[in-house]
Parts: structure tokens; C-alpha cells; sequence
């Protein structure tokens, strides 16, 4: 009954089954760590922004990588812009993730010497876009900073491509070692995102907006959907199969009737035709022999009488 499932096209059918399987059951739990990954993202970026102000130096060193857990600690720093060496980084949307520009990443010298970059906002891309933009001046003197700690950006953790060839003093990236080379001076590893200044200065760039940490996304959906498709094919599959059985069991019948006879049946209480030439003397069996009438009886006896008559005269 089920030799059919040997055929070519339900073997490659269950096969196929028998593969996505187990891909929608990995791949729902991809997205399931994706989901852990952002719950934990969200909650390290609620701790640190709660978490009060350290300087910055106490987080970072020149040529050392931002430790995750210290991502976007809210740090301060003082000193003087180095506007000579400002760069701005391409194709950075605004606030309203649409409009796209500029960020503007302006070093800042402390006191003793070292460097750490600050971005200083968001500035609107212009419509030349193969010469450095008009940049708001940045404050003059000393100036204290406050801003959030973010770690260099590469093209493997912000998925950018570094691209070559562009402009004087345009970037792909912020990143601190490549800003070092031009400095000639120790930068230290990170960036500060801006969210104060004392003095603040006019016409500042538009600050870079806090990061959402309260959505989680869709993660959590995509993953149980991706498991209830790997249970479906099973299901689907005993579904088809189910079908099949059905549709040969049917088209079994459909030949055995076809096969029964050569005409259709007589209709229920219906005598059967007699053949031609039968009759009631076709045979003895048709059926007794009428009773002769009384007149038939009256001729044979008055024949008789006469006879015997002539007889007894003699």
C-alpha cells in the first residue's frame, strides 16, 4: 500500500523534508540568540548611562580596546580642540534615520598631551560631496567634555566597508589608531560620543541621539516561527501522504467498476423478456390444458348413444 513512497518523487520529496528540518530548527535558535543578544545589549546600555561619570582615562588607554563592558559609560574629559586635524565620517544618518550626512570627529588634547576623539555630532552632507563640508566651529580654549564611551568602530563590529581614495579628511570609520598616525600623538583607544560641553559654543553639530535599549526586536518572533515551519513538514508530509492513499484508493474503484460487466445491471422487479417464437404450446410445460365446456361433453355423448343402440339391435 505504500510502495509508492519508493518512487523517485517521494524520495526526493522526503528528502527534502528530512534537510529543512533540521536547518528551521537552527535557525530559529540563531534567532533566539539573537534575541539574548540584544536583551543583554540593552540591559549593559541601561547600566551604563545610569552608572555616574568617571574620566575617561580611567576607561581607556592609547592603543587599548574599549572593554565591552565599559561601552557607553558616560565619561568626561578636558581640553583643547584640535580642529587642524578634524575629520568628518561619510554616510551617517540624523536623528530621524533618514537624512544622510556627516559626522563630525574633532580631536581633543588634554593636558598632558595624549588625545582622545570626540564626536561632536551630525552635520548635513551638502552638495558636493568631494570637498570637506562647512563645519560649525568648535569652541575655542578649554573646554570640559561629557559624552558616552564607544569603542573603535571596523568593518567587522559596524559591518562598513573602509573604503580608499576618498577626499581629504574624510573617513569610512571612527577609529582612534588610524587618527593616531596623523596626530603624532597618542590617542586613546575609543571615541566619546558628545552629549555636553562647557562652553558649549553656538551653532553646535546635531547631537548624536542616545541609543534605544527599551525595543527588542523581532527576534523572539522570527525564532518561534522558524520552529512551527520545521514542525509543519512532518505534519505536511503525513498530509500528502494521506492524499495519496486517498486518491489511488479511489482510482482503484473507479477501474473495478469499469471492469464489473459488460452491461448494466436488470432493474430490480422487472420479468424477463420472452424470447422470440415461445408460446403456450411451445411445450408441456407452458402450463395445464383447459377444462372442456359443457357443450363439448353434450356432442361426445350423443354420438355414443346411437352406436350402442345399433349394436344391441342386432
Amino acid at each position: 500500500m505504500y510502495r509508492f513512497l519508493l518512487s523517485r518523487q517521494w524520495v526526493i520529496l522526503t528528502l527534502v523534508g528530512l534537510v529543512l528540518i533540521p536547518v528551521m530548527i537552527r535557525l530559529g535558535f540563531w534567532q533566539l540568540h539573537r534575541h539574548e543578544h540584544r536583551v543583554a545589549q540593552n540591559e549593559l546600555i541601561a547600566k551604563s548611562l545610569a552608572a555616574p561619570a568617571v574620566p575617561v582615562d580611567r576607561l581607556t588607554a592609547p592603543g587599548r580596546t574599549v572593554a565591552h563592558d565599559d561601552m557607553w559609560r558616560t565619561v568626561t574629559a578636558k581640553g583643547r580642540y584640535d580642529t587642524r586635524h578634524e575629520v568628518v565620517v561619510r554616510q551617517r544618518t540624523a536623528a530621524d534615520e533618514q537624512s544622510i550626512g556627516y559626522y563630525v570627529i574633532t580631536p581633543l588634547v588634554m593636558d598632558d598631551g595624549r588625545a582622545v576623539l570626540v564626536n561632536r555630532g551630525w552635520i548635513p552632507a551638502g552638495n558636493d560631496l568631494t570637498r570637506f563640508p562647512k563645519v560649525p566651529a568648535a569652541p575655542s580654549g578649554e573646554v570640559t567634555v561629557t559624552g558616552r564611551l564607544k569603542a573603535d568602530e571596523t568593518t567587522g563590529n559596524s559591518g562598513i566597508k573602509d573604503k580608499p581614495g576618498l577626499p581629504a579628511r574624510q573617513v569610512m570609520l571612527i577609529n582612534s589608531g588610524r587618527q593616531a598616525e596623523s596626530l603624532s600623538r597618542p590617542v586613546l583607544g575609543g571615541y566619546i560620543e558628545l552629549t555636553e560641553s562647557s562652553p558649549k559654543g553656538a551653532g553646535q553639530p546635531e547631537p548624536v541621539p542616545a541609543p534605544d535599549h527599551s525595543s527588542i526586536g523581532p527576534h523572539m518572533a522570527y525564532a518561534i516561527q522558524w520552529w512551527l515551519f520545521s514542525a509543519g513538514v512532518p505534519i505536511g508530509w503525513v498530509i500528502l501522504v494521506r492524499r495519496e492513499l486517498k486518491d489511488r484508493a479511489a482510482a482503484r474503484a473507479a477501474e473495478a467498476e469499469a471492469g464489473s460487466g459488460d452491461g448494466p445491471d436488470p432493474k430490480p422487479g422487472a420479468e424477463p423478456e420472452a424470447e422470440p417464437g415461445a408460446g403456450p404450446e411451445a411445450g408441456s410445460d407452458a402450463g395445464p390444458d383447459p377444462k372442456p365446456d359443457g357443450a363439448s361433453q353434450a356432442r361426445a355423448g350423443s354420438g355414443a348413444e346411437p352406436a350402442r343402440a345399433g349394436a344391441d339391435a342386432e
